[in-house]
């Protein structure tokens, strides 16, 4: 069998990221296709929230090492600062003098046909770039979604690392992987000679967690017996997720009578930003309607999506070429999905191609009252995917398209 050094900061026990998810089920299925996964990530001391809930499905046969690593804001700060360029291109740069040193120890041990490192942590694409460099491997850059951006990392500093960090992996990589269309479009006009090596390996769901949580599920009761509830399950940025027009849609729909208290709720679940969504709620007098609560394991988020009377997903206009992966475990939930984003972004864009045909701008709190009240007079086929749709979107059958790349590149 062939082997893959994959190399990730986002694993178990990390907590609290949806990221896990990409490598966690590439890691479990690549061996039915013919390649054994390797994972190099990053000592759990790095994570600021540990859970192993998901430790479990790491299988026994997979080979994990982790290497050193310290989160600079949190380990190496003093009075709450820290010296800036001690976390460019990310606050898990320690990360890679280790992981580099382990990574080669594997290379000599296991002797793998490619190296794979993902991001959103920018100093994967470090650590995998010099373990190109010093094994002549073939290596695959995993980008996920666009790195620099206009305005974005904010500061001019981080920004032109970025740059480095994302130039050097499109040029030296044998193919770099974004999860839309919109993202690929931008690095494939940015980098016009590298277009050929830039593909889209979109995000899914994994059926098999699906299974599991559904069992208990028909002989639970509603979230919220007597209210219909909305679940948004993830991060709520304040940027890029705006919940302010939301907001504002509860509070004219409760002045208009369409909703009252203990009839309606929004749940926001492991949202990290709940003081911002709290504050918000009580300056605009809907505290009644929402609700904030902690993360939970993997399997009960599931289990609860599937008991939602629908899903909330946000994703503003400067977010139109990234789609958030939690929108695919929406789509398997088969419950109705509430999508606010613009209607020419990639997230949108997915929703039209699930059957969706109704989308509501984040930012629009009369397009997002229409479409709350879908929901609330159940309404809803507008706002359900089509089976078939949901069938082409698992895990699984995007681990077979990597493995698809893989043996294109050790052919």
């Amino acid at each position: 069998m062939k082997r893959l050094l994959m190399i990730a900061y986002h694993f178990p026990p990390l907590a609290g990221s949806s990221g896990i998810q990409r490598t966690l089920r590439f890691v479990q299925h690549l061996p039915k296709f013919g390649w054994e996964p390797l994972v190099l990530s990053a000592d759990p001391r790095a994570y600021e929230r540990t859970s192993d809930d998901l430790v479990a499905e790491i299988p026994d046969s997979v080979v994990v090492r982790r290497a050193f690593a310290l989160d600079t804001a949190r380990h190496l700060s003093v009075a709450g600062h820290y010296i800036a360029a001690m976390a460019r291109p990310d606050r898990w740069v320690s990360w890679k003098l280790a992981a580099v040193r382990e990574g080669m120890r594997m290379i000599h041990e296991f002797k793998p046909q490619a190296i794979w490192s993902t991001y959103p942590i920018a100093t994967a694409h470090v650590i995998g770039a010099e373990l190109q460099r010093r094994s002549g491997l073939p290596w695959i850059a995993d980008f996920r979604d666009p790195m620099a951006q206009e305005g974005y990392p904010a500061d001019l500093m981080l920004h032109r690392r970025f740059r480095e960090v994302e130039a050097h992996a499109v040029r030296h990589a044998v193919l770099s992987f974004f999860t839309t269309p919109g993202a690929a479009r931008i690095y494939r006009e940015r980098y016009p000679d590298m277009a050929e090596r830039i593909q889209v390996l979109e995000n899914g769901y994994d059926e098999e967690s699906f299974a599991n949580a559904e069992q208990p599920v028909l002989e639970r009761e509603p979230l919220n017996p007597g209210a219909v509830t909305l679940v948004h399950s993830g991060i709520v940025y304040p940027s890029e997720r705006d919940p302010t027009a939301l907001l504002v849609a509860i509070q004219q729909l409760e002045a208009r009578g369409h909703i009252q208290a203990g009839q309606f709720k929004i749940r926001f679940r492991a949202a990290i930003h709940d003081t911002l969504l709290n504050a918000l709620a009580k300056s605009h007098g809907v505290e009644a309607f929402i609700e904030t609560c902690p993360p939970i394991p993997y399997r009960e988020a599931l289990a609860e999506m599937l008991r939602a009377d629908g899903l909330l997903v946000m994703q503003a206009s400067n977010c139109n070429e990234q789609i958030p992966a939690k929108i695919y475990e929406y789509l398997r939930a088969r419950r109705p999905i509430v999508g606010l984003s613009d209607p020419q972004g990639d997230t949108a864009g997915l929703l039209y191609s699930a059957g969706i045909d109704k989308v509501a701008r984040l930012d629009s709190p009369d397009a997002i009252s229409e479409l709350i009240l879908e929901v609330l007079s159940d309404e809803t086929g507008r706002l359900k995917p089509d089976d078939a749709f949901v069938e082409s979107a698992s895990r699984y059958g995007r681990t077979q398209l990597l493995a698809g790349h893989l043996n294109s590149i050790h052919s």
